[in-house]
Order: C-alpha cells, then structure tokens, then sequence
C-alpha cells in the first residue's frame, strides 16, 4: 500500500544538482563552467536583460506609438441577459453581483451592457448604463438606478 512513508519520485525524474567548483575530477571543476576571460568570466558579472552586446536592443529600436491615460477608469461589464440568474423582484447591486460571482470584488466599477435578453423584472443598481440596456431592463418590466 502506498503511503506518506514509501513515497518517492519515478526513477530518472529527479536529477542531482550541479556542483561547480568541485575539483577536476568532477567534469566542473576550476573555472567552474564560466570559461577562461571576458566579462562573464568575472564575480560580480551580469548581462541586463534586453542587452545585445552594444546593438541598439530591440525596444529602443521600436518606434513609440500611442498613448495611455493614466486617468482612465476600469468598468467591469455585465451583460442584460446575465441578469437572469436572479429572481424577480429582487435588487441587483454590486454585493448581489460580487456574491453571483458576475463582478470580481476588487473591480473599479461596473457597467451594464445590452447583450441578451432579459425576462424578469429587476432593479438594477450600477455605476454607468449603456441607453439599449437600460431600455431592455425597463421594458422587463424593471428599473434601473445608475450613479
């Protein structure tokens, strides 16, 4: 029976970890795998990442295109016919929507848009309303209340 005190790794799945600097009868000794001279050779030596020997690396020879605001505000969007999990009557909000597990918790803000359809009556509390989707959910038979 296999148990916590018979477990171990399959054959050959586990190798043993390169010692440099052992001496020359271990295949690593001396120079320790680094070579003779040159940079790499050195303590203390490394490359920074992106470095391609003095060419001009690859993201400075890019060009710069766009630009990102950095006042831009995150929606995390909810659809019309997602709303259909809930019961009628009931109150759609963000906890409602966090516990359905429609919105993640720590989004910014949430947005309803107009994809499906919808067949109950809700209220519906969010922060931004696409104009279809507060139409949908009115035509329902329900309200929608956006801050």
């Amino acid at each position: 029976m296999l148990n916590l005190s018979n477990l171990s790794p399959q054959p050959g799945s586990r190798k043993n970890r390169k010692r440099v600097g052992r001496g020359p009868g271990s295949g690593h000794g001396k120079t320790a795998g680094r070579g003779h001279k040159g940079y790499k050779s050195r303590s203390g030596s490394s490359v920074p990442p992106g470095f391609e020997g003095g060419q001009m690396p690859l993201h400075r020879r890019l060009p710069k295109r766009g630009f990102t605001n950095i006042f831009r505000k995150e929606y995390a969007i909810v659809n019309v016919g997602d709303l259909n999990r809930f019961e009628a009557g009931s109150t759609v909000d963000r906890d409602a929507l966090v516990a359905s597990g429609l919105v993640k918790k720590n989004a910014a803000a949430v947005k309803l848009l107009a994809n499906g359809e919808l067949d109950r009556a809700l209220t519906v509390k969010v922060d931004k309303v696409s104009g279809s989707a507060r139409s949908k959910v009115e035509s329902a038979g329900g309200k929608v209340e956006a801050a």
